[in-house]
């Protein structure tokens, strides 16, 4: 409802109160409503590890999570939990990965969930590895990522995405 004259956020007193059948008087003047852009949340992430991967800069992208966050980078092993377990896995896989490329597309937003398909190279202990795969988040009011499951294929080549990803 923000628009002309009101801050973002913030909806008039009057509307406020037609909204809820309440007297104005029994409001403040504004009142800030607060509501996550998930879309928002989404693209940030994508571009902080966009950058943030080939940099091998862990901090960077566990500023995107929770501090409860489940991280599943494996659909068949037990997930990382909170901040400690997202940068024990980012730090162990930055450590041995070498001349990284990735490539993020638009995230898919339903409700509080998302998908963001995403493209990596790089040489790991003298392989070249490519994945190409999805990973569906959830974030919380905070725009934090608290629910993190990685689905990926993978070749022993390094292959940039085909024409049109």
């Amino acid at each position: 409802m923000a628009g002309k004259g009101f801050p973002r956020g913030a909806v008039p007193t009057l509307a406020l109160a037609l909204l809820t059948n309440r007297q104005p008087w029994r409001f403040p003047r504004t009142r800030s409503i607060e509501i996550m852009d998930v879309e928002a949340a989404a693209r940030r992430w994508a571009a902080v590890w966009s950058r943030s991967w080939p940099a091998g800069d862990a901090d960077a992208i566990a500023s995107l999570y929770a501090d409860s966050t489940t991280y599943r980078a494996f659909a068949f092993r037990e997930a990382d939990l909170g901040l400690t377990g997202v940068r024990r896995y980012l730090n162990e896989n930055f450590a041995i990965e070498e001349e990284i490329e990735c490539w993020f597309g638009d995230p898919i937003v339903s409700g509080d969930r998302v998908a963001v398909e995403w493209w990596g190279s790089w040489a790991e202990r003298g392989t070249q590895l490519t994945l190409a795969g999805v990973t569906v988040l959830r974030f919380n009011d905070e725009g934090k990522a608290v629910d993190h499951r990685d689905y990926w294929n993978q070749v022993e080549r390094r292959e940039s995405p085909y024409a049109g990803w």
